[in-house]
């Protein structure tokens, strides 16, 4: 059982594109996605499309250690607005935590729109040198005069650690049907990147 259980994440990357829900999680409750101590600090990310079809994405990310705590987790609001700044540009306006659960991220856009995304399930598995992660998301679009649109997101995280003490890192992420539509939906859109994670001195807002 032990076995199974370490090679559940390995084995949903393999069945990538095929993919459909349910994936093996659990539910997220009001815990965070804990990483490796290898992730604190401050770094400079690199995205590359793998398949060579999408411009290379460069943006900040940071991954601290709370007060009062003893473990590492990404600073969400900040690492959301650097990837949808990089995406998105002057539309996206403004990130912000819920703070009574560190799950849930507030993205304010141009048009009044607000983008609500919570992770509802995940699973993570650790090696020394090595880390996966899954998370599925759902996030509703609200716009004022119009019915909010549903959509559930799974990313699909592998890192490794370098000897030089940068990180290497695969994506792969599939947008699903709102909830249920159908019992085991398939994806409407998916996308696979390549990442590089360099690290940077503390508090820099460089890009490059």
């Amino acid at each position: 059982m032990l076995t199974l259980l370490l090679t559940l994440l390995p084995a949903r990357a393999e069945q990538w594109p095929s993919w459909q829900l349910p994936a093996p999680l659990r539910p997220a409750g009001n815990g965070d996605l804990v990483y490796p101590s290898w992730f604190a600090g401050d770094w400079q990310l690199s995205s590359q499309d793998a398949q060579g079809q999408e411009a290379e994405l460069r943006y900040l990310v940071r991954f601290v250690t709370p007060p009062g705590s003893a473990v590492v987790v990404g600073d969400r609001a900040f690492n959301a607005a650097a990837v949808g700044q990089a995406l998105l540009g002057p539309a996206l306006l403004e990130v912000s935590n819920d703070p009574a659960n560190p799950n849930r991220q507030l993205g304010r856009l141009a048009g009044e729109r607000l983008l609500e995304s919570t992770v509802v399930a995940r699973r993570s598995e650790q090696e020394p040198a090595s880390f996966w992660a899954d998370e599925l998301s759902q996030q509703v679009m609200h716009q004022s005069g119009r019915t909010p649109r549903l959509s559930q997101v799974e990313t699909l995280s592998h890192y490794s650690r370098n000897a030089d003490g940068s990180i290497s890192g695969e994506q792969w992420q599939a947008t699903y049907p709102p909830p249920g539509e159908g019992l085991r939906p398939r994806p409407l859109r998916s996308g696979h990147w390549l990442l590089r994670l360099e690290p940077r001195a503390p508090g820099s807002d460089r890009t490059s």
